[in-house]
């Protein structure tokens, strides 16, 4: 009897391994665990992950499509129900964008609250320096509507001096 070629025996052999290698896949679990991501595993899964979320495991058949296992083109679930007291993915979802509106929100308020007060201390500072100029005695000049320069009188000084400390009132 003739021995088969060495080309022959390695090719066979090659061809049993390939074969022999699909059967550890039949005996896998899948589950989701607790972020919703499908994990897989020769080994059964944690104590922790219920039976619901259980997709496959040898000897049991694959969980019904309108259970967690009914999923979403990228392979996720479209939406695992949730035990009791516990969150799904979309509820969180819905929780987290919710979180973050709402953090925006707070910022939008903070940074219009820094703008007004930035606002008033720059007016109360230049109240301040009006207010200075009127108590120095200083000459005020202002352009009228015909363009020209006109000085204020002592009773429009007393009125301009007394607008100012009340404008400074509000400062305090």
């Amino acid at each position: 009897m003739k021995q088969p070629p060495l080309r022959l025996l390695a090719a066979a052999a090659v061809m049993l391994a390939i074969a022999g290698s699909h059967l550890p896949a039949a005996a896998q679990y899948v589950w989701l665990d607790e972020k919703g991501t499908r994990q897989y595993s020769d080994m059964p899964p944690p104590p922790s992950v219920p039976a619901s979320r259980i997709l496959k495991q040898p000897g049991k058949a694959v969980a019904p499509a309108s259970g967690p296992a009914a999923g979403s083109s990228d392979g996720k679930p479209a939406s695992a129900p949730a035990p009791a007291g516990e969150m799904s993915i979309a509820e969180k979802n819905a929780e987290f964008k919710k979180r973050r509106m709402e953090q925006a929100e707070k910022e939008k308020k903070a940074a219009e609250e820094a703008r007004l007060a930035a606002e008033k201390a720059k007016n109360c500072e230049r109240a301040r320096d009006y207010q200075r100029v009127l108590d120095a005695g200083e000459r005020v000049a202002r352009i009228d509507k015909n363009g020209e320069r006109a000085f204020l009188t002592d009773e429009q000084r007393a009125q301009e001096s007394r607008d100012a400390r009340r404008v400074l009132e509000g400062c305090k």
